[in-house]
């Protein structure tokens, strides 16, 4: 598969897990992100229902002038009144770079840079197969108030 061996980047290979793959990566995302979610100043809670699908959140968490961090989540009932968020990631969007990271929420240990590297490239990865599940299933992101008010059985 591409991403998980080697992908083209200007005319010469890049390889997967390397720092230049995981920037493709990014950049990929971006892209795939921009299609479901292509105005993040509409709103700060964003949601997307596909009939037949569960339903996936966006939250703005912080906005920069040349950056966002989002939260992008689905939500399920706990069956205690409560909610599970799963999978639940922040991620940073870089406008001006157009790519998009998943940001880590724990503390870092000190680690070499090629483990670094491979950690973000499998929480990176993930989101790029989340960000093509999500698409092929039809997801696009509406502010939430305005489907509140539309939808009212939501």
């Amino acid at each position: 598969m591409l991403l998980d061996s080697q992908a083209v980047r200007h005319g010469r290979a890049v390889q997967a897990r390397s720092f230049a793959g995981l920037m493709d990566l990014y950049e990929l995302n971006y892209i795939r992100f921009r299609n479901i979610a292509p105005d993040l100043d509409i709103a700060d809670e964003l949601l997307s229902s596909v009939p037949g699908h569960q339903d996936l959140y966006l939250s703005v968490l912080e906005r920069c002038k040349y950056t966002t961090r989002l939260r992008m989540t689905y939500r399920f009932d706990d069956g205690s009144g409560g909610y599970l968020f799963e999978p639940d990631l922040v991620l940073k969007v870089y406008h001006d770079a157009r790519v998009i990271e998943v940001e880590q929420l724990t503390r870092r240990r000190t680690t070499s840079f090629n483990k670094l590297v491979d950690k973000k490239w499998r929480m990176n990865r993930f989101l790029f197969k989340w960000l093509g599940y999500c698409l092929h299933q039809g997801h696009y992101f509406q502010p939430i108030s305005h489907l509140k008010t539309a939808r009212p059985d939501r």
